[in-house]
């Protein structure tokens, strides 16, 4: 069986798949929420329909395996040495973002996001009763970059906590070190808590650049951190519901795991299963789909690049674009697309940037193609 394959495509129309439902019915190719139209590792497939055959499915809990298996994963990728009782089992880095907000501060306290962002960066302090401090990166036109400056003047005194997203997702871009130690600084001397989610730290495009995990950066880092991750970007699993905290200092721990009582069910057992697998034997499809992500990057750079009003940061990491539309002077640049390039794209305004669209380029290329050349031809008859 082929490890990856980019070229099939996969008809999601009358599955149960959330991004092609929203517009059933319809000719319009949906290109917005963060999945990707690849099937998983034919192992992960294997290993689900083997746990299937054994036919019980009652409470689970992860194996001390896979805890060792994460373990040995950030070691081998990042040098970052964890501790397996470091690790708290979540079925979602969505809960995780909200159980982080409701574990630290008390009501009406404050905690930073920095939009554009992931919209549940945006609603999980409200979902809590904590307040967002939302500071803005800065936006060039050709670049998306924290401003330190800005951090300091929006700072206040019940202002507790950072949420990074790292790599960042919709601007897809890679935080180099001397940012994340300037922000790591900022955060010890305000004494901040840091949630990183950092569930796109597997899909890295652009050659030479490295993850560096937040909490990887000083013991003090460490200590004041809660780190996301999960398989469900890399391996398209997102269905399966499987993510994991860090989290190094035992009283944050004990805070985060209170914060979830009640409320945060058991991990779905499919997605250890699923973990599991893409973890031992998903290593050369992870390599080919990030050739074939690289490729689909380049495709939507030239685009952008040679169609007048369009402007787009360079796609380090993750398989979104977030292009920049406001030249373009549209008043729903989503509607626009849909209605006259049948293509379906995410609202910027979501993420807190009104005029961009962000494009998921996760699928086979002649797909990708095909809706490029949909939004060209459009935006040509508009010209």
């Amino acid at each position: 069986m082929k490890e990856f394959d980019c070229e099939t495509e996969v008809d999601r129309r009358h599955s149960d798949s959330l991004k092609w439902r929203r517009y059933q019915g319809t000719s319009i190719v949906p290109m917005w929420v963060a999945d990707m139209d690849f099937p998983s590792p034919p192992a992960v497939g294997r290993a689900l329909i083997r746990r299937a055959e054994h036919g019980i499915f009652g409470y689970c809990m992860a194996s001390e395996d896979l805890g060792r298996l994460v373990v040995e994963r950030l070691l081998q990728r990042y040098g970052w040495r964890i501790e397996p009782e470091w690790i708290v089992w979540l079925p979602g880095l969505v809960t995780g973002l909200n159980v982080f907000c409701r574990a630290v501060g008390d009501r009406g306290d404050r905690i930073i996001a920095m939009p554009p962002v992931y919209p549940p960066f945006l609603s999980a302090p409200a979902n809590v009763d904590r307040e967002l401090l939302a500071v803005p990166l800065l936006y060039g036109g050709e670049s998306w970059d924290i401003d330190f400056a800005l951090l300091a003047a929006a700072l206040t005194a019940d202002t507790k906590a950072l949420m990074l997203c790292h790599p960042h997702n919709p601007a897809s871009r890679v935080w180099r070190r001397h940012e994340l130690t300037e922000l790591a600084s900022f955060c010890e001397q305000h004494d901040l808590l840091v949630c990183s989610d950092e569930i796109h730290c597997e899909l890295l495009l652009e050659e030479g650049l490295d993850h560096i995990p937040f909490a990887s950066l000083s013991d003090q880092a460490r200590r004041r951190t809660v780190t996301l991750m999960s398989p469900s970007k890399t391996f398209n699993t997102a269905g399966l519901g499987c993510a994991y905290a860090l989290i190094s200092d035992d009283g944050l721990r004990r805070r985060f795991r209170h914060a979830m009582d009640g409320l945060v069910p058991y991990v779905n057992v499919m997605g250890y299963v699923a973990m599991e697998a893409a973890y031992l034997h998903g290593e050369q499809w992870h390599r080919e789909l990030l050739r074939c992500l690289r490729q689909n990057r380049d495709q939507v750079e030239d685009f952008v690049h040679r169609v007048p009003g369009l402007r787009l940061h360079r796609v380090e990491a993750t398989y979104l674009a977030f292009i920049d539309c406001t030249a373009l002077s549209l008043p729903d640049p989503v509607a626009f697309f849909e209605k006259e390039a049948e293509v379906g794209l995410s609202d910027g305004a979501e993420f807190g940037a009104p005029g961009f669209v962000r494009l998921n380029f996760g699928c086979p290329p002649t797909v990708l193609a095909a809706a490029l050349q949909r939004m060209e031809r459009a935006l040509a008859e508009r010209r």
